[in-house]
């Protein structure tokens, strides 16, 4: 079958990350050495319930200021919690060519509430998919197949009409079991020589 959707991981993939820049900044404010608030950002203990829907924003704003001591405002904080990401340019270039050949794209990421307001204020690419799966909407993680399940209803598609892009080997793997067609990111470049090997980009791009 032909692919006729293709969904992209967020974080890793169309974005670069870095919790260590978030840990420094808080680390100026707090009672944490470096370390300390380099896992507690990162770690499951508090990003992976609210990550999942099941802690809300000011429930994490509220817990972080516990563990840390921080006392700035939320706003102060979700200022220096998001401002981490920086875009992978040839793979934000690909979704707008893919998307331009016609292909429906959609975002898939294990992700949170406020790193999804703050790129959407800052990243202009990401108003340009056809939709968005994201873990905190939904109360659960990849490599969950209910998420799974959840971007086959959102798209319409099943099995190998579906090409998911992931940095992830876990997550990968649970799309192949579902039938998907799938590429684990490795170097942009590689990324973007498999989708010349599928022959997505042959055709002229679609006029809109």
């Amino acid at each position: 079958m032909p692919i006729k959707t293709i969904v992209f991981d967020l974080g890793k993939v169309l974005l670069d990350f870095d919790y260590g820049i978030a840990a420094e900044r808080f680390r100026q404010t707090c009672n944490l050495h470096l370390d300390e608030m380099r896992t507690l950002l990162s770690g499951p203990s508090l990003l992976y319930p609210y990550e999942t829907g099941l802690m809300t924003t000011v429930e994490f704003f509220d817990k972080m200021c516990t563990a840390t001591g921080y006392a700035g405002t939320l706003d102060e904080f979700s200022s220096l919690f998001c401002d981490i990401f920086t875009p992978i340019e040839p793979m934000v270039e690909l979704q707008a060519k893919l998307r331009a050949h016609g292909y429906p794209t959609y975002i898939f990421s294990n992700t949170n509430d406020m790193a999804i307001a703050h790129i959407r204020r800052n990243f202009s690419f990401f108003a340009n998919f056809d939709g968005y799966i994201l873990s905190y909407e939904h109360g659960t993680m990849k490599p969950d197949q209910k998420l799974y399940e959840v971007v086959e209803k959102q798209t319409g598609e099943k099995g190998d009409a579906i090409l998911y892009l992931d940095d992830r080997p876990e997550n990968i793997e649970a799309g192949a079991a579902r039938g998907w067609q799938t590429i684990l990111q490795e170097t942009p470049e590689k990324t973007i020589s498999q989708i010349g090997e599928l022959g997505l980009l042959d055709q002229a791009p679609q006029s809109h």
